[in-house]
């Protein structure tokens, strides 16, 4: 067994489901945490890839009254992972991880036969469901690591991480889960021992099982980073950090080295897949360094995220897009400066808990953008009874993001002079000084991406891109 340098410091290493989605990729996570031993890893995991869709799905299916389908995907699912334990472990070793395994997906199959039979599926109910996905994961990863060398503990999450009781986005309670990873982890590090924790997974006071979101586990990682005063939290996915744009539209796009916490940020609420948006927070509060790196190619440094980053040559870092968005536009030509109106018109969305995400007003009108959802035809029920209201579906917003933006003269110009011929029905600037923000139709994402990427990235600073 590899031996620890005694210091105090702390590493948040998160694992997604690609790097966790079969045998091969849980051995090379196995050998990445291996090299990290000396600096005291604390490891978060996602479900398998495609487990938590597939848990969804026979939730759904249990729902409808569909006994049979939801029970055909659960012995599906037990399959994969007894497969999957099998090879990490070999014959002998399996045995006992067998029958936990086996008695976790019972249970699971017995919550199936009980929503069929009531043929309702409450928030509550799909959260325990949803969370067999992570809570397997880190079981076989946890015998995984045993085998190889690593003195992993299995830490339940449901012990860790307190929440309130929003089914399927519950909120951390930051105090008390600070409380309980010095009660309960912080002894296990200074043991030598590597907590192996499920993401996404968390419960209330009383110990109701609950998930934070889809993307949660980055969350997790940072509420565990930020709890532990962790060095940095990795986060390791299955890309070289994160890009100058989606790769898929941009074969040429660039990694990213340095980006800043601010940046990161508004990359992620607009559409970047790598991170999730909540994840910087928490690392924000104790300035903690956060690094995406790559499981499938871990000498690759990735992309580094910092509080403050040193300044770039470059004018942008990076373009996002965000595809299914609704513009609806509200107007009201005697109630728009009345008292109260602006606030009447977003308690409607907040009631429907629709998230706004652009805004842009004039005389006698308001343009908002949110993401398409079935509830946009109930909420324009409800803004008519304020204004006229029209929507229009299968849009975009374009995001452009540097922080240089703050003190260069002619951005805007620059931009819309590369897409000029392109038919743009919002633009934001100012609620952010780091981004610049238009919508323009689902349909023109690409072209529009690929000559703005060819315009302000054909020659970028070496300090900061790769």
């Amino acid at each position: 067994m590899l031996g620890w340098d005694g210091g105090a410091t702390v590493i948040v290493m998160k694992f997604g489901g690609t790097s966790v989605e079969d045998a091969a990729a849980i051995d090379r996570v196995a050998g990445i945490v291996k090299s990290r031993l000396a600096e005291r890893p604390f490891v978060v995991v996602s479900a398998m890839a495609k487990v938590t869709d597939q848990l969804l799905a026979m939730a759904a299916a249990a729902g409808r009254g569909e006994r049979a389908p939801a029970l055909d995907i659960c012995r599906s699912l037990r399959e994969r992972h007894y497969v999957t334990a099998g090879e990490l472990l070999g014959t002998g070793l399996h045995t006992a991880l067998h029958g936990e395994l086996g008695s976790e997906f019972d249970s699971l199959a017995e919550l199936l036969r009980g929503i069929s039979a009531v043929g309702e599926l409450t928030p509550r109910t799909s959260d325990y469901v949803v969370s067999f996905g992570e809570r397997l994961s880190s079981m076989i990863i946890t015998a995984a690591f045993l085998t190889r060398d690593i003195p992993a503990t299995l830490v339940d999450a449901r012990q860790v991480i307190v929440t309130d009781a929003q089914h399927s986005r519950a909120v951390p309670q930051v105090e008390e889960t600070n409380d309980r990873l010095q009660d309960r982890v912080q002894p296990l590090i200074e043991q030598q021992r590597v907590p192996i924790m499920a993401g996404f997974v968390g419960a209330t006071r009383e110990g109701t099982t609950t998930t934070i979101g889809r993307g949660g586990s980055d969350f997790s990682a940072a509420l565990v980073g930020a709890g532990l005063n962790a060095e940095r939290i990795e986060i390791w996915t299955d890309v070289d950090g994160m890009k100058t744009t989606d790769p898929r539209i941009c074969p040429d796009a660039r990694r990213i080295k340095l980006i800043s916490f601010e940046e990161a940020a508004e990359l992620a609420y607009f559409g970047a897949k790598v991170l999730h948006p909540a994840t910087v927070l928490p690392a924000v509060e104790k300035n903690i360094p956060v690094l995406v790196l790559n499981s499938r190619n871990p000498s690759n440094q990735g992309t580094r995220i910092l509080s403050r980053t040193p300044r770039s040559h470059s004018l942008f870092k990076a373009i996002a897009a965000k595809t299914r968005i609704t513009v609806v536009e509200i107007v009201a030509a005697r109630m728009l400066m009345a008292h109260g109106f602006l606030a009447k018109v977003f308690e409607i969305f907040a009631r429907h808990h629709c998230a706004v995400d652009v805004v842009s007003t004039s005389e006698v009108s308001i343009s908002l953008t949110v993401d398409s959802n079935e509830a946009i035809p109930q909420i324009a029920a409800d803004l008519e009874k304020l204004a006229f209201v029209k929507y229009f579906g299968r849009k975009a917003i374009v995001c452009l993001v540097g922080d240089n933006l703050r003190d260069t003269p002619g951005v805007a110009a620059q931009i819309f002079e590369a897409i000029r011929d392109i038919n743009v029905r919002m633009i934001s600037q100012g609620a952010s000084e780091i981004n610049l923000t238009f919508v323009i139709d689902e349909a023109d994402v690409p072209e529009a991406v690929r000559r703005l990427h060819a315009k302000f990235f054909a020659n970028v600073d070496p300090e900061v891109f790769d």
